[in-house]
């Protein structure tokens, strides 16, 4: 099993990608910063200065219907923002 999902592409990522040399994936929720560093570095041929990592708690709604309420919640996640060594760079658009 993977733990790397998906990197995360977003406004906010690309930003940090170009600035701070950080990239941002969704992993799974069970992973460990150690498992997060050592699938970068054997999947991108990378080294990894530093992982952040950070859960995303489920959001719930409810709504109110002419059937009844109507109650439901978002999937929780987790994300890992891998900051990479100083002169290389991922190419996340080739490997996707």
């Amino acid at each position: 099993m993977s733990v790397i999902l998906k990197p995360l592409i977003t406004e906010k990522s690309s930003d940090l990608s170009e600035v701070q040399n950080t990239f941002t994936f969704l992993v799974d929720v069970k992973a460990n910063k150690v498992q997060i560093k050592n699938e970068i570095e054997s999947t991108y041929n990378v080294s990894v200065d530093k992982v952040r990592t950070l859960r995303v708690l489920p959001k719930y709604k409810t709504r109110y219907t002419k059937t009844g309420i109507v109650s439901g919640k978002t999937n929780e996640y987790k994300k890992a923002m891998v900051k990479v060594a100083e002169g290389d760079t991922l190419d996340l658009y080739n490997n996707l």
